[in-house]
């Protein structure tokens, strides 16, 4: 299957009507191996900022996660895994995997939950296959 496949189908997919605005499979560096049409231009040092918060969880609180240009604020995850974001009525997660950032943007009416469900499940697929 390709990352393509995984974002179009995976991520993109449809939850109890809802679906995800913008989401992603980067690698660590911060290359694009897939991503959805409106995903934002993301910046070499947001991806440094939120894979230096996975190494020191808590070092984006003070400054927020910025993805694209759009500041969010860090809200509760889980710490070296699970990176939360809230902007208005909307938000980010980022899930680390060995090699990856699963990233999923997100809308009112889709909720926080639904939006860490479906980056999470994929995030945790991928690790059990090494990616």
């Amino acid at each position: 299957m390709s990352w393509q496949t995984y974002v179009d189908e995976h991520l993109m997919c449809e939850i109890d009507g809802q679906h995800l605005s913008a989401a992603a499979i980067l690698g660590h560096d911060g290359s694009i191996w897939a991503q959805s049409d409106n995903f934002p231009q993301v910046k070499p040092e947001e991806i440094a900022g939120i894979m230096k918060d996975f190494d020191e969880p808590g070092s984006l609180a003070p400054t927020g996660l910025y993805l694209g240009n759009t500041k969010y604020m860090v809200i509760q995850g889980e710490p070296g895994a699970v990176i939360r974001g809230k902007k208005g009525s909307g938000g980010v997660t980022v899930k680390k995997t060995n090699m990856s950032l699963i990233v999923g943007v997100y809308d009112e009416p889709m909720t926080p939950g639904q939006c860490n469900m479906i980056v999470e499940r994929l995030g945790d697929y991928l690790n059990e296959l090494g990616y």
